[in-house]
């Protein structure tokens, strides 16, 4: 046996996995002598983009469900997502009026007509949502970031009345964007910052399921220049951020060729945001490539991800590794995309999606719900899913699927501000992406998706080390700052 810190000549290291073997954040220090090494070298001359963070999201779904555990399960789910000794959140969204991941539809506007919003009030998230996020930001050292996303406005804004699809009036444009505003000023006097928005939850709508409000990249545009932008700015919110679009990636180009047409148009936004639900095993490489080169300065935030239309398997951790998932794809999308929509293994889906989106200019990748039920809810619309935690409010007992523990291995190791670097690897079989943390320690992160064990010989700096990565494993390895 190789233990990683036998040689002093030899890179220091310290390396972290989860398998379908059973490692979990598994720290491992001795490797099996090995041959045919995958050489992966780390470059850390090529820098790219700047990262933003990671996380997941905050829903009344969610909440609902800490509400109902005992004091010391929630504590421990809580601490898992933002502690220090946990996966460290630094990225998080939250729904602005009801999404189909809360018990009933609701809004903040409930007096119609009501166009100053002089009856706004969040008094449907005092008992959940504001508690949970309080939580997370006393068990967070470093804190995180907040953004808001909004599934509709209240039906008396739109031109359906409904909560379902329409579109908003035009008359109530500077209404909505007085909506923002106050929802800033309103969770500030519970002591939570706003970090920023998105401008509306996938906008081409979702089928006219639930909470619905559909622009087009136009309209989006003109709210944004002529109102929202604007809005924000008189009201001293200039330094919020806003992204614009905010659904799958199968239409990003045509909506940032909209977004940044020119100066003019491109003014208020401070980047975009993407959801992965067009496919289960694409994450779009030359998609997102278009929308950097589209605005290279401006960031590109994955919001919105989960295992969709799908019932969670409850402390099976070999499930989430077998290739058995489907998506809402696999049943309801068109003909001509169903081969986007194969069966799959959840936890390949998040590395290969995190890794690629990084490889490709994304700067934040966000997860939705923390927490869900055994049976994929609560949700009105029983539109069922899966989250990386699982519980029986019930027993009173909770399960941290595999995928919780992929994602760790991004958000508690890749720190906001870190600076994505080059790679060159010989295996074209593993996924690799890296990182250089504030700190001056290096991330590398690895994925072997295949049913054999892979040698590595890892090299940065003229040091190097061999180590070995499981079948079907996720590893982060972190190279110390020896400077320090």
């Amino acid at each position: 046996m190789i233990s990683c810190n036998e040689k002093t000549e030899q890179l220091s290291v310290e390396v972290y996995e989860s398998s379908a073997s059973g490692n979990k954040l598994t720290r491992i220090t001795e490797f099996p002598e090995g041959k045919n090494a995958v050489q992966i070298k780390v470059l850390p001359e090529e820098e790219f983009q700047t990262i933003t963070g990671f996380g997941g999201a905050f829903t009344e779904s969610s909440a609902y469900l800490l509400n109902k555990l005992s004091k010391e399960n929630r504590k421990k789910i809580i601490d898992a997502y933002f502690s220090e000794d946990g996966a460290n959140y630094s990225l998080t969204r939250t729904h602005m009026n009801s999404c189909d991941f809360s018990l009933s539809n609701y809004s903040y506007t409930p007096v119609e007509g009501d166009k100053q919003l002089e009856h706004f009030t969040i008094k449907e998230d005092q008992d959940d949502l504001i508690p949970m996020i309080k939580e997370a930001m006393a068990a967070s050292k470093d804190g995180f970031k907040i953004f808001g996303s909004p599934w509709t406005a209240a039906p008396w804004m739109k031109d359906n009345n409904n909560w379902v699809g329409g579109k908003l009036l035009p008359e109530y444009y500077d209404t909505w964007a007085l909506f923002f505003s106050k929802y800033v000023d309103a969770y500030k006097a519970e002591g939570i910052d706003i970090w920023g928005f998105t401008v509306e939850n996938e906008p081409l709508g979702n089928g006219n399921n639930w909470e619905s409000m559909h622009f087009t990249a136009e309209e989006m545009n003109d709210f944004v220049m002529n109102h929202l932008g604007p809005k924000l700015e008189a009201d001293g919110k200039g330094d919020l951020k806003i992204l614009g679009y905010d659904q799958n990636r199968d239409h990003l180009k045509d909506w940032v060729d909209e977004m940044y047409k020119n100066e003019e148009t491109s003014k208020y936004f401070d980047g975009t945001a993407i959801h992965w639900y067009a496919s289960t095993y694409d994450w779009m490489p030359e998609t997102l490539q278009y929308a950097h080169n589209k605005a290279p300065n401006k960031l590109l935030i994955q919001a919105e991800a989960c295992v969709d239309a799908e019932i969670p398997v409850w402390q099976d951790d070999k499930w989430y590794f077998e290739k058995e998932a489907t998506d809402w794809g696999w049943d309801w999308a068109p003909e001509k995309d169903k081969h986007l929509h194969p069966k799959y293994a959840p936890v390949n889906r998040y590395a290969r999606d995190i890794i690629g989106c990084l490889n490709n200019w994304v700067d934040g990748w966000v997860d939705w719900n923390m927490v869900l039920d055994t049976k994929g809810g609560p949700n009105w619309f029983k539109n069922w899913c899966i989250a990386p935690v699982i519980v029986d409010p019930e027993k009173d007992e909770v399960y941290f699927t595999p995928i919780y523990y992929a994602l760790a291995h991004f958000s508690k190791y890749i720190r906001p501000g870190a600076v994505r670097i080059g790679i060159e690897s010989s295996d074209e079989t593993l996924m690799v992406t890296a990182a250089r943390n504030p700190n001056g320690s290096i991330a590398v992160i690895v994925f072997n998706e295949g049913d054999q064990v892979k040698n590595i010989n890892l090299s940065l700096d003229g040091k190097d080390i061999d180590i070995q990565i499981s079948a079907q494993a996720l590893q982060t390895v972190i190279v110390p700052n020896i400077k320090e």
